[in-house]
């Protein structure tokens, strides 16, 4: 999977990397993710320009933490060959603010907790939820937190 991050609005950091590493564990525990020629476009941002964005597409005015925009259906992402062009994913923005907020209600580094909100983001993107149902729910979390210990990051959901 290739990433066309764009970093407005975070501090210093090594974004770029981080947000490498994340897909790249990603790829590992959810294969449809793995194929290599998916784009994902990665915004880091304020909490003003997700407000906005969680506003106009998801009718929901506040600021969260990550949005996920798929652009594929989760059997299009089964099926799609690994030659060929390459093929949108879908778009993920993460809120500086409400992010570095919630890593420090939770005593974690910024850093962690955005890289679970990649991987997060990704499982979104690759058809995976936690809304609806409540055996989804504990399967995405299960596969999130598979993903970060590989990463060498507590599981975010304290079990």
């Amino acid at each position: 999977m290739q990433l066309d991050i764009d970093i407005e609005d975070w501090p210093e950091g090594e974004w770029d990397a981080l947000a490498e590493r994340a897909a790249a564990a990603a790829g590992e525990g959810e294969p449809c993710l793995a194929n290599p020629r998916l784009v994902v476009s990665l915004l880091f941002t304020s909490d003003a320009e997700v407000h906005a964005l969680n506003r106009e597409w998801r009718g929901r005015d506040k600021p969260t933490n990550v949005l996920s925009f798929p652009m594929l259906e989760r059997t299009e992402l089964a099926g799609l060959g690994a030659d060929g062009p390459p093929v949108m994913l879908g778009d993920i923005a993460l809120a500086h603010e409400t992010c570095a907020r919630e890593a420090a209600g939770k005593g974690i580094s910024l850093a962690d907790h955005a890289t679970h909100l990649i991987v997060h983001g990704l499982l979104h993107l690759a058809g995976h939820d936690h809304v609806n149902c409540e055996a989804e729910a504990e399967a995405m979390e299960a596969l999130e937190t598979a993903i970060l210990a590989k990463l060498g990051i507590a599981d975010p959901y304290g079990a």
